[in-house]
């Protein structure tokens, strides 16, 4: 099996606006597509929430900033790692990960050679 990423954005705003209902009810459907992972044959290896981009801290050469690089609507909000088949696989588990704000990105992990 393979490793690819999950990447979830979203519109920080929104998240911000939306009330504790709809809180409980996104960290369900969460909690429910980390089921779904395994139920498709593929595995959750890790991830996390992020907290929002007014806490980055970004770094270009020897230039520090607060904030992020870009500004943009929508902001990298959490990220799964998994385990599956191949590409299509991970796409198919992707279309699953709950993003109601915004989208979901997979980016395969780069696999270097030993020695």
């Amino acid at each position: 099996m393979s490793e690819y990423l999950i990447l979830i954005y979203g519109d920080e705003q929104a998240y911000a606006a939306a009330d504790d209902a709809f809180a409980q009810q996104l960290m369900e459907a969460h909690n429910r597509f980390s089921e779904q992972v395994a139920e498709q044959g593929a595995k959750m290896v890790g991830g996390n929430a992020l907290q929002n981009t007014g806490t980055a801290t970004s770094v270009r050469g020897v230039v520090v900033t607060d904030g992020p690089f870009a500004e943009t609507k929508e902001a990298l909000g959490g990220y799964y790692l998994i385990e599956a088949n191949d590409l299509d696989h991970a796409l198919a588990i992707a279309k699953l990960c709950p993003a109601p704000f915004g989208g979901v990105e997979v980016r395969p992990i780069l696999d270097f050679p030993e020695g």
